[in-house]
């Protein structure tokens, strides 16, 4: 293991799962670069990076309420045969071919307040979900020169309350259209990411988010049971610039939610969801094992 001394450097109230969850999606900015010819090139096997970041969101999807939250931000990658870390998240590869894998694919949300949200105002508060599940990733095409990948990925993931007594919330699949774009326009370490695909889950998963009980309805919120279905469309872009000692990134994503099973949901007081967020981390250390760029 090397670690990175600060001579080296040239360059210019949170709850803990607030933190956690911010950090996974912050996280998610950090990419691997490929090589600019056919040829991979070798790279540490893990790198471990601290930081600063910025995200400002919704309280959760349909809210009109936005959140800014500023917060460490870690950065890890790793490039295992069977694990790997990086800007599509923590996943563990179950099946690897040329064409497909079958990855163990992660993601959450975070806490909501419900006294900070006018349209919850006297319900329940939101506890943070953990969400996990296999994904299925089909890899469509990528140019000769490994600059421009396109892939179509379909996570199926089982969302789980993170609580003292975790409880089952429902189930989400959201297929997705990735475009990956290393060494952006020719330009080492600038990296590109781009997502879009519609959302679906089902009545437990909705129910938790936009269901109003009997006993929490009033006259601008009316007793609502959220049905399943169509979640909406998500659209998602990273940004992101590795130099040797730190790293830099941007985020951006757009959902849509016209035409979502529990639009008509009175918790529903927006049909677009923005979140933006910026990211600057330290390189801190790295693996002295060398692996292929492809891992």
């Amino acid at each position: 293991m090397r670690w990175l001394r600060s001579p080296r450097f040239k360059s210019p109230q949170l709850s803990s799962a607030t933190a956690v969850a911010i950090g996974c999606l912050m996280g998610g900015l950090a990419s691997t670069s490929a090589a600019a010819d056919i040829e991979p090139i070798k790279q540490p096997l893990w790198e471990l990076g601290l930081g600063v970041g910025g995200l400002t969101m919704d309280a959760y999807r349909g809210a009109d309420t936005q959140t800014t939250y500023v917060l460490p931000i870690p950065y890890f990658v790793y490039r295992g045969k069977f694990l790997r870390a990086d800007r599509n998240g923590v996943r563990s590869i179950l099946f690897a071919r040329d064409a497909v894998e079958i990855n163990l694919n992660a993601g959450g949300t975070i806490p909501v307040s419900s006294q900070n949200v006018a349209a919850r105002q006297g319900m329940p508060n939101l506890k943070p979900i953990f969400e996990i599940g296999p994904s299925i990733d089909w890899h469509l095409y990528e140019t000769q020169d490994r600059r421009i990948r396109f892939d179509i990925r379909a996570p199926l993931r089982v969302a789980m309350s993170v609580a003292a007594v975790p409880k089952i919330v429902g189930l989400s699949f959201s297929p997705q259209f990735n475009v990956d774009w290393p060494n952006l326009g020719g330009h080492p370490g600038w990296s590109l990411g781009l997502l879009a695909g519609p959302i679906f889950s089902n009545r437990q998963y909705n129910q938790y988010f936009y269901a109003v009980a009997p006993q929490y309805a009033r006259l601008d919120r009316p007793s609502y049971q959220a049905p399943g279905g169509y979640a909406g469309t998500q659209f998602l872009g990273a940004l992101s610039k590795r130099y040797p000692n730190f790293w830099v990134g941007a985020y951006a994503r757009y959902d849509t939610l016209k035409g979502a099973a529990f639009a008509d949901s009175p918790l529903v007081r927006s049909k677009g969801y923005w979140a933006l967020g910026l990211a600057f981390t330290w390189m801190v250390g790295y693996s002295s094992v060398m692996v292929d760029s492809s891992r």
